[in-house]
């Protein structure tokens, strides 16, 4: 690309943020508090030869802009940003880096790990570094609206954008692995036959991988190493002609929109790519190092890391945060995505140090008439000091629950728990959202999640398996709470494949007819493996990608079933809270009895004996709705259950030892590590 001879610079306009076309020419905009001068860079289409360079003007407020009279979109661009570069003081300003635009709606490049980024470093980035693209295109979104999906009735589903359709046979095989892919009917059939409601997207932002992992042959499958809070991720565009990658996301938005299905961000706002203080200047480092990061007090040479990944960025700066809020507003109005799941929220909320639940973030969000309405999901923890901040977000935020997960695998493959505990988490863990005026849908109930074993693996592996990360085994978690079910890895073992398979479908039943909001990941419904790595973040391989040629269709219709069940039976997944007692049917909005296996429903000790694990419960949504009937057994022997009165018609049961529509009376021999639904 060469440069147009009549484009000259112009006084420039602070807002909006970033680089924007108006049809004569780019306003650019940068905010740099404490640089003593700012550099726009134009470069080729490559973004290798650098072609020209413009002074910006110091506007206010420590805002630098420009307006590029005659430019237009597609322009390349970075800069380079001059001013002090004191790092024991925390200023890192180094004019020989060239740096992406914070709000750059287009990253071209990728960081390979080079030594020149450092900022020790005397060498001139210019070749190398990420640039900014000019983007403004124009879409037709035609119809398209959010489906706006009650979190009393989403049903999540957590899927990697490029790890769903890698190994798809019946989507074309250039798309495999893109956004396009993911709007392919193929997959929309799928989604909507299994019963999902809302996909959860593991990250899409631009990002860099982490130099050990390129120079180990690796990347960050998954994506938590932002680098680009606008730009879709290059790497899941397909790169067709007449595309880029934001029409093709918004491409994939509108596909599933037209199913009904929501898309949910999962995203990255507690860090960035660059690292500690030896990691690399890609962008923020060289804009203004101590305004978007929190610096260690006594010591701003370094970063606070409650993170894990080397840094933590400063929403308690109103730069910082106006550039996140930016970001949500972009992606809501713009492309048009339902909600967001935030990584490591708490630290989102530490404007200096502790958390607040009233923190300038939460406070901005709610007061949004946009990005209140949109679903809120935190990770409600970090690395940081008092990082565990599990039921303790503001009305509107739903939270995954770790409590549930952990309850539910302990209770179902080790009998570990109560039945007191097991059922505070079935019906919603009023204990920990029961405050602030929330409901059961706040809870986000998981078994299982990206990071972790796979459903398969939590009943197959008692230990993790992940020395194909290079790391000797050392990382990920060793509290998985798993079991083998009598042989590590691949069963060979008729009983135990038994076992597994009864476990695996336990698990999904509770999961599923729990009070809260359900949360499945992708391939677990049919028995992904990742043989036994609970860590495997940085392998972009068929061990992480989706295999569907061996997928477990029985499996599959057994969850689908589940969620029909769900969706259609008003007495399950109520989003109100039962009674911690027995509850009586003539008061409507109760809802509960707990059974014991003799019929009973004063269950007394019952509840509190850990040598029992078998419990009934009559659940109904007010006194008019039919009642629904579950019954579990964790144990490892059956157990005689004494029905309620009448007849009951099996619905669901995870032993497949009663067919779907069997009817039982009187009482019912529940075999081991069973869950059974039944209606009257």
């Amino acid at each position: 690309m060469e440069l147009d001879g009549e484009i000259r610079m112009e006084t420039g306009k602070p807002l909006p943020r970033g680089a924007h076309w108006d049809g004569q020419g780019v306003n650019f905009s940068l905010v740099s508090h404490g640089a003593s001068a700012v550099t726009l860079c134009l470069f080729d289409e490559t973004g290798k030869e650098e072609l020209a360079r413009w002074p910006l003007t110091l506007s206010e407020n420590g805002v630098w802009c420009g307006y590029l009279l005659g430019a237009k979109p597609g322009l390349v661009y970075g800069y380079r940003v001059s001013g002090t570069h004191a790092p024991r003081s925390g200023q890192r300003f180094n004019d020989r880096k060239v740096l992406l635009d914070p709000y750059a709606r287009q990253v071209v490049g990728r960081y390979e790990g080079q030594d020149e980024f450092s900022d020790a470093s005397a060498a001139d980035t210019g070749a190398i570094a990420l640039k900014g693209k000019v983007v403004h295109e124009a879409y037709d979104w035609g119809d398209d609206v959010s489906p706006r999906i009650p979190m009393s009735r989403t049903i999540l589903y957590e899927l990697h954008p490029a790890g769903f359709t890698r190994l798809h046979p019946d989507v074309p095989e250039p798309l495999r692995g893109t956004y396009a892919a993911l709007a392919e009917p193929v997959i929309l059939d799928y989604l909507e036959n299994l019963g999902i409601t809302s996909v959860e997207l593991l990250p899409v932002f631009a990002m860099a991988d982490e130099a050990r992992l390129t120079r180990a042959g690796k990347s960050n499958y998954w994506g938590y190493n932002p680098i680009g809070f606008f730009a879709p991720e290059n790497r899941y565009w397909s790169g067709r002609p007449g595309t880029s990658p934001v029409s093709e996301f918004r491409d994939m938005v509108r596909a599933f929109h037209s199913r009904g299905i929501e898309v949910i961000l999962d995203v990255v706002y507690n860090h960035t790519a660059e690292g500690n203080e030896d990691g690399p200047m890609l962008s923020f480092k060289g804009i203004g190092n101590d305004m978007y990061y929190h610096l260690q007090p006594d010591n701003p040479s370094r970063y606070e890391n409650w993170s894990g990944c080397g840094n933590s960025l400063n929403l308690g700066h109103p730069v910082v945060l106006e550039m996140v809020l930016d970001s949500m507003r972009y992606w809501v109005g713009e492309m048009h995505v339902d909600g967001f799941r935030f990584d490591l929220t708490t630290t989102l909320a530490r404007e200096k140090r502790d958390y607040s639940i009233n923190a300038g973030f939460f406070r901005a969000v709610a007061a949004d008439p946009v990005l209140s309405r949109v679903k809120l999901i935190a990770e409600p923890w970090d690395l940081g000091p008092d990082g565990y901040q599990l039921g303790n977000f503001p009305f509107g935020w739903s939270e995954w629950n770790d409590r549930f997960r952990d309850t539910m695998r302990s209770f179902w493959l080790h009998q570990g728990p109560s039945l007191s505990e097991f059922a505070q988490r079935f019906a919603g863990s009023k204990d920990l959202f029961g405050t602030r005026e929330r409901l059961p849908a706040a809870s986000i109930n998981y078994v299982t999640s990206h990071d972790g074993f796979t459903l398969r693996d939590l009943v197959s592996y008692n230990h993790k398996h992940n020395e194909a990360n290079g790391e000797h085994n050392r990382d990920g978690t060793d509290h998985n709470l798993s079991w083998n079910c009598g042989e590590e890895g691949e069963a060979t073992l008729q009983e135990v494949m038994l076992r597994r398979n009864r476990l695996r479908r336990s698990l999904l039943t509770t999961l599923l007819l729990s009070q809260g909001t359900p949360m499945l990941v992708a391939g677990d419904e049919f028995g992904q493996t990742q043989h036994g790595n609970n860590n495997p973040y940085c392998q972009d391989n068929e061990l992480t990608w989706l295999n569907w040629k061996d997928a477990d269709t029985a499996l599959r219709d057994f969850v689908a079933n589940l969620i029909a069940l769900r969706k259609t039976n008003p007495a399950l997944g109520q989003n109100q809270w039962f009674s911690a007692e027995n509850a009586d049917f003539a008061v409507p909005e109760a809802g509960i009895r707990w059974l014991s296996p003799n019929g009973g429903d004063k269950l007394g000790s019952f509840w509190s004996n850990k040598r029992l694990f078998s419990l009934g419960m009559l659940m109904r949504a007010g006194d008019s709705s039919r009642p629904c009937l579950v019954l579990l057994n964790a144990a490892i022997q059956p157990v005689i259950f004494r029905l309620p009165p009448g007849r009951w018609k099996v619905l669901s049961d995870s032993s497949g030892s009663f067919e779907n529509g069997a009817n039982l009376e009187f009482q019912v021999l529940l075999q081991g590590h069973t869950m059974m639904v039944a209606v009257p």
